[in-house]
């Protein structure tokens, strides 16, 4: 047998033990989490810029200050 038969049927051995064991395979093998892909404080930062810049647009238009 050459390595890439080897290898194939090695695959193919694997796929049919799965398939036997279809209804007791857990539905997802990644772990659910509370991962954020943003971190708490890069997020708390922005909500700061963010509210911080409204608030400080408000402000200057309510003062009569922003004309547009």
């Amino acid at each position: 047998m050459t390595t890439s038969r080897r290898l194939a049927d090695r695959k193919v051995a694997k796929f049919e033990k799965n398939i036997t064991k279809r209804g007791s395979v857990p539905e997802t093998t990644v772990k659910k989490g509370t991962d954020y892909p943003v971190g708490p404080i890069l997020l708390g930062f922005f909500i700061f810029v963010v509210i911080g810049s409204s608030l400080f647009q408000i402000i200057r238009m309510a003062t009569g200050g922003g004309v547009a």
